[in-house]
This record gives structure tokens, sequence and C-alpha cells, in this order.
């Protein structure tokens, strides 16, 4: 059983189809052979966490002395202590995840919604570059809504 799922799954990470690994290696259906290689990624997967949750518990483990390492001079005062402490705080937040993500707004007049009416892919394409957000095919895409080269016509 552990070859054959084995070798289903080296046949479907070669870019076969579940009915071609069910017809080479002998599974009763296709939707057999799709259960068995999801049960071998799930428990890949369910490995890898844990190994990750382990790797995360012994670096904060590690953080954890250093810290303590350099409390003691950090609350007397010492700057190079005092510095090695937040580096070490915030290596430890990046570790568990605990920064907040940013939050970036683009807002109109007093504060509201953007107005937006009828424009040009070059009008939208402005605003978009504005937020700080370049468009990298800036000039490639000429089709206006009614998919048409924009001739102004979106009928």
């Amino acid at each position: 059983m552990a070859k054959r799922r084995a070798d289903a799954i080296r046949l479907r990470l070669a870019g076969m189809d579940f009915d071609t690994i069910a017809d080479r290696l002998g599974y009763a259906s296709r939707g057999a052979a799709s259960k068995d290689v999801c049960r071998a990624f799930d428990a890949f997967r369910a490995e890898e966490e844990s190994a990750v949750e382990t790797w995360r518990e012994l670096e904060g483990q590690r953080l954890d002395r250093l810290q303590a390492a350099a409390w003691t001079s950090a609350v007397k005062g010492d700057l190079k202590a005092i510095e090695t402490v937040l580096k070490v705080i915030a290596q430890r937040s990046k570790l568990l995840g605990l920064d907040m993500p940013l939050r970036t707004e683009l807002s109109g007049p007093g504060g509201g919604a953007v107005p937006i009416g009828p424009v040009s892919i070059a009008e939208l394409r402005s605003a978009i570059r504005i937020a700080g957000d370049p468009d990298p095919d800036d000039g490639e895409d000429t089709e206006d809504s009614d998919g048409d080269p924009d001739d102004g016509d979106d009928t």
C-alpha cells in the first residue's frame, strides 16, 4: 500500500490525471486514487506544520536566552543592550506573527470614496500609479470595455 501511494504521488507530481493513475496502479476508481494522494499530501503537510512549530518554539527559546542575557544591562540604561533587546523583541514578533499588517487606503475628497465615472484605461492606470501600484504592463492593453481597440466606442 505504501509503495502504491508513493507511486501515485510520483505520477501525480509528474502531471498525470487521476484516471490514468487509477488505471496504472489498480485503484478501484479515479476517486480512490485522488483520495489516496490527497491523504498522503495532507499527512505530509501535517508533518511539515509540526516541524515548523517545533522550529518556531526552538527559535523562541533562543531569543528568550538572548534577551535574558542583555536584559539586566538594558534596564540599567546601557544603550547597546537596549538596542539588542529591541532587536530580539522585533525578531520574536516577526517569528510569532505578532506584527499588525499595514493597512493602506486611498480616499477621495473629505476622506470619502474616490469618485470614479466612465474613464479610459489610461486614466485608470494613472489613478492606480498615483495610489502607489505601478502597472508593469502599462501601455500594452489598448482595448476599451467593448473589447475593441480603444476607439472611444464602448458599445
